[in-house]
């Protein structure tokens, strides 16, 4: 599995919009409108790179209103979050 984090600067009155169309995609797990440099942070989980290949600039990019993004590739998860929904399920 693979993770990335994009984080997304866009027009102001297409934030929304952009959220929308973002949450509809496959392998979008949640969609963030934060305040910062950015205005949106998305999440993604696919099978391996190829698949990033696909879906960031073959699908989100492509939005309209999306008018800069920075992509970062997690290489590790360090959370809380995720231990304690792994020993809840019993694992």
């Amino acid at each position: 599995m693979v993770n990335v984090i994009v984080l997304l600067t866009v027009e102001p009155a297409k934030v929304q919009d952009v959220a929308n169309a973002l949450a509809d995609l496959d392998r979008v797990s949640e969609v963030y409108s934060v305040g910062g440099r950015f205005d949106l942070v998305v999440m993604v989980r696919a099978r391996d790179i190829d698949e990033i290949a696909e879906i960031v600039p073959g699908a989100i990019l492509k939005i309209p209103g999306i008018t800069d993004s920075e992509t970062l590739i997690a290489f590790r998860a360090n959370s809380k979050y995720d231990l304690e929904r792994t020993f809840s399920l019993g694992m």
